[in-house]
């Protein structure tokens, strides 16, 4: 279950790569490759989308008890992603508590995020996750 999680996240961040760094990339005959290039597309095929995979997905402890949701995927600069933002609690957005938990230690077991040890009040006691306010990133 490791095994998908890290190639999860290895899919993820080359799709991240492949689309915010395209500058990076070596020039073709005098001209920078623009999007995909062909060997790459296999990997972005069998890869996870953030959006349709990950983001919204509940995330349970070794009981089954429902814990918060993935509200966001961290990329770190160095472009891993490294981090997923769990909500827990509240309604409606109202008293909901944001937490930043190292991508290692959710599993996957039977197709459900699991995060071992984990309680909403446990979530609660981590410090809050708060978005930067620097907008000149």
């Amino acid at each position: 279950m490791n095994r998908i999680l890290l190639t999860a996240t290895t899919s993820i961040l080359l799709l991240f790569s492949g689309m915010g760094f395209a500058a990076d990339a070596p020039p073709m005959a005098g001209k920078a490759q623009l999007g995909v290039a062909t060997a790459e597309m296999d990997a972005v095929l069998l890869g996870w989308s953030a959006k349709k995979d990950l983001l919204g997905k509940t995330v349970y402890n070794e009981k089954k008890e429902k814990i918060g949701k993935v509200d966001d995927i961290i990329v770190t600069p160095e472009k891993n992603v490294s981090f997923a933002i769990i909500g827990t609690g509240g309604f409606v957005g109202m008293g909901k508590h944001d937490v930043a938990i190292p991508t290692e230690q959710i599993k996957i077991q039977d197709k459900n995020f699991v995060l071992a040890g984990a309680t909403k009040e446990a979530l609660k006691q981590l410090p809050e996750f708060e978005y930067a306010r620097d907008k000149n990133r």
